[in-house]
This record gives structure tokens, sequence and C-alpha cells, in this order.
């Protein structure tokens, strides 16, 4: 039964000229002042979000996006400072970029956010896809090295969970050799301990869904690894067989789950008062998610012509690309009146039994601060009421 409601804001700053015929991504580039809004933008978002009773603010650690798609890099200081403004709202890490950190020291500052917010931060593990970003770093990107990304990304969290759950700890693996063998204060050094730890253990962690490998779900179910699919740059939504699978996966560890279990699914969602209107109203921040993610591979069956042309305002229109219209069809946007939204997200509901939390993708790239709020706003006040009086009373039942 669907209970909770977040929203995954990427970190984009209001955009002009958005769509197939507006600037093109890459000659994007904007001043610092401009980028800088960011951290107003979510503390707006966060504040509305936590007076409607929405349950988790995520969004994702992104690095030197001068175009201003995805521009916040540390988000446990961000978390640490909006969870001091707001009374409930919990912060989601979708995700820290673990290629990018040295373990320790991301468990470290988790750990900090952890005791300085009384829990309100939750955990999340990322790979890392934009070559700019994690290379830059001196790593290899899922882009530019898929498998040495995945072996250090696995060795990472491997270590980040000893030492939450262990009072002290040790790990020699082929890229770290914690403690290394140096003598210390008159003795030979052989384990270690975080400091401070975690206020609860095990940890809750979280991690995208997006290759769907069944060696990527068994790393996830080893370490107790929850699930979130769709409403960020996985675009497409939840496949059936992927939810299938992920159940499947946790029966086989001996976690029985309905459909839906131990995941969090986005939906990308518009209001207006027809589906008519809220599609023409979103299709420019459709395209322009689409020219974002698409020449990252994030948009499925795209050919190398149509990824081209998604960087050519006189070509994109004329490309086949997919529209606004084909996503609604499929699924994976929801638009429209407020009880047509409720009626689809009822549907989803049926299908997926064990789903407790979906994110509602109205953030997207391309959309303004003020009409992002209004589409919370409206969300909240008339599509999430609904299934929070479906909970009430079910447990009134109980």
């Amino acid at each position: 039964m669907i209970t909770k409601f977040g929203s995954l804001f990427a970190g984009n700053v209001d955009l002009d000229n958005i769509g197939f015929e507006g600037t093109p991504v890459n000659e994007r580039w904007l001043p610092d002042e401009h980028l800088s809004t960011v951290f107003d933008k979510s503390i707006a978002f966060a504040k509305l979000m936590d007076e409607l009773g929405y349950s988790t603010f995520w969004s994702a650690e992104h690095h030197y996006q001068r175009e201003g798609y995805e521009c916040i890099p540390n988000l446990m200081m961000l978390y640490v400072h909006m969870a001091h403004l707001t009374k409930q709202l919990k912060f989601g890490c979708g995700f820290n970029i673990s290629p990018m950190w040295h373990p320790l020291r991301m468990a470290e500052d988790f750990a900090v956010a952890d005791l300085l917010t009384g829990g309100r931060v939750i955990f999340g593990v990322g790979r890392g896809y934009h070559s700019r970003e994690v290379d830059t770093f001196g790593v290899p990107s899922t882009n530019t090295d898929a498998d040495a990304n995945r072996e250090l990304f696995e060795e990472q969290v491997d270590i980040m969970m000893k030492a939450f759950n262990n009072e002290t700890f040790s790990h020699h693996g082929k890229n770290y050799d914690l403690p290394p063998n140096v003598p210390y204060r008159g003795y030979d050094l052989k384990e270690l301990t975080l400091v401070p730890r975690p206020r609860t253990t095990p940890v809750e962690c979280w991690q995208p869904i997006v290759s769907a490998s069944q060696r990527a779900m068994d790393f996830m179910v080893k370490h107790g690894i929850k699930g979130i699919v769709g409403g960020g740059a996985a675009t497409g939504g939840a496949g059936d067989d992927v939810v299938a699978r992920w159940r499947d996966t946790l029966a086989k560890a001996g976690r029985e789950t309905e459909l839906g279990g131990d995941l969090i699914i986005g939906v990308s969602v518009q209001l207006a008062d027809t589906e008519e209107q809220a599609i023409n109203e979103i299709r420019s921040v459709f395209e322009e998610n689409m020219k974002m993610f698409g020449a990252l591979g994030f948009v499925r069956g795209l050919s190398p012509e149509q990824i081209t042309a998604l960087g050519d305002p006189s070509r994109a229109r004329g490309a086949g690309l997919p529209t606004i219209e084909d996503a609604v069809k499929a699924g994976q946007w929801v638009c429209g009146p407020p009880e047509l939204v409720t009626e689809k997200l009822m549907e989803m509901q049926e299908r997926l039994p064990g789903l407790e939390e979906i994110n509602v993708g109205c953030t997207s790239m391309g959309m303004t601060q003020k009409r992002t709020l209004e589409q919370l706003e409206w969300f909240g006040k008339e599509v999430m009421p609904t299934f929070k009086n479906q909970a009430k009373a079910g447990s009134g039942a109980d």
C-alpha cells in the first residue's frame, strides 16, 4: 500500500529557452550567481514538502555542471542545513557517488549528518555515469570502464558496511588496505573504528536500479540495500520484469515480499485541468530532459543519428524522437487532473501491493521553481490525502 511520497530533485536551476528548439545542452554556460540559486531552490522545495507531509526530499551528487542541470556537489552538507529549517521531512542521498569518495570519509560524513539531524538523513550510494565528473576524480565512470567502476564501487560499499556495523574492522582488498601496516603510538595497527558511528545500525541504504543486472541486485540484497527505480536519470519507469526479478532476488536471500517491496518507484507527474493541457504544459520540459540525458545513454532506443540531432535545434523536431504523448501512453508520465493521477497511482498500487513509497517527479530539468512549487502543492493537497486516508483506515481496521 502506498503511504509515503517523496520527490527527487536533481539540482537544476531555473533555465530559459528550453525544448528541442531551445539552447543546445553543450552551449549552456551559466554564471556562478545563477548556479548557486540551486540552494535557495532546494530549501524552498523542502520547506513546502515538510508543510504538506511529504516523506523525503531526495537529491543527487553531481559536479562541474556549468550548464545548470545538476548543481549540488555535497548532499550531506546541504542536508544538515536543511534539516534545521524543517521539522519532519527526511533527506535522501539519491545518490552519493561512491567512486568519487574515499569510503571511510563518506561513512564518517554520513554518521555526522545522521547524528546532527537526529536520523533524518537517508544514506544512498551510486556508481557514477558522468565521465566528466567521475573520471576527473581519478577513477573510471560507468561510461568509460563499467567493469572497473563496479569492482571499485562494490569494494567501497563492503568497506562502508563493515565500518557502520562493527565496533572495529579491517579490510584488505584490491583497492584498499585498511588499516595500512604501519606502527602507531607503540603498537602495530590492525583494526580501525569509525568515529562517530551512525545512531542506528544497520544503516538504511538505497541504490538506483539502472542496469538491473542480476549481479547488481544480488550485491544490493547481500547488504540490505533497497532500490529506487526511475524518477531521475533512469527514465522509462519501472518495468514489470525488473520489479519481479527484484522480488525473486529478495526471496532467494530469504526475504519474502510482495511485488514492489523494498523499492521506491519514481513517477513523472504533471497536473493540469485536463490531460491535453498537462501534456502541452510539460512538453518543453520533457524535451529538455531528453536533450540532457539522451547523449548519456539514458533514453532507451535512440539511434546515434537521433542522439546527434538532439544537439541541433534545427534537426531535433524532425528526427523521429519520442514525444511526451508516447511517454504518457507508455505510462512513463502521468498527466492530467488530480482525479486521473490518483486513479493511475491506485492502479499501480493494485499491481504492486508491496510498494509503500513513490517519488513524485515534478522537479524535472527545465521546471522553474515557481512551477514546481505549484505542482508539489497541488499534488500534496489533492492526490496525497487519498493515499494517507486509506493508510489511516487500514491501521484503524487492525
